[in-house]
C-alpha cells in the first residue's frame, strides 16, 4: 500500500477510528501541530499539542534518568470523559514526531482506537 501523507492519514485516523474528537500530528520538539482535524471549541488542538510536548518529554527524561533503553510505543491520558491517546512515531524521517488522538469515551473502543493508530502511524510518510 502507498503511503499516506499527514493530511490523509490525519482524515483516515478521523473517520476510521470510532469516537475521535480530533487528532494531530506533532513535532515535539518544537511543541508545534504538523496537521491538525477535528477538535473545536472544547479541545484546542494547538494547545494540546504543546502540551502534551511537555509530557512526552517529560517521560522520556524520566526513562533516560531510570536507564531505560525502551521506547515508547504510546501513551494513554484517561479522562472521565475522554481518552486522549499519544502515538510515538518510528522510521525514518519520523524521529520527534507523535500522533496525538482525543476520543470520546463513550463511543471509543480503546484496544481498537490503538490498533487502527498504529496501522495510521505505519503508513504515514512524512
Amino acid at each position: 500500500m502507498a503511503g499516506m501523507n499527514t493530511e490523509t492519514a490525519l482524515k483516515e485516523a478521523m473517520t476510521t477510528i470510532e469516537g475521535t474528537i480530533g487528532v494531530a500530528l506533532v513535532d515535539y520538539t518544537s511543541g508545534m501541530a504538523l496537521g491538525t482535524l477535528g477538535g473545536g471549541k472544547d479541545l484546542d488542538l494547538t494547545v494540546a499539542a504543546a502540551g502534551n510536548t511537555d509530557v512526552v518529554r517529560a517521560k522520556v527524561r524520566t526513562m533516560e534518568m531510570l536507564g531505560l533503553k525502551d521506547e515508547i510505543e504510546d501513551i494513554l491520558i484517561t479522562l472521565s470523559g475522554q481518552y486522549h491517546l499519544i502515538r510515538m512515531l518510528k522510521g525514518r524521517g519520523k524521529t520527534g514526531l507523535f500522533l496525538y488522538l482525543a476520543l470520546d469515551k463513550n463511543r471509543a473502543n480503546l484496544a481498537m482506537a490503538r490498533h487502527q493508530l498504529k496501522r495510521v502511524e505505519a503508513e504515514l510518510e512524512v
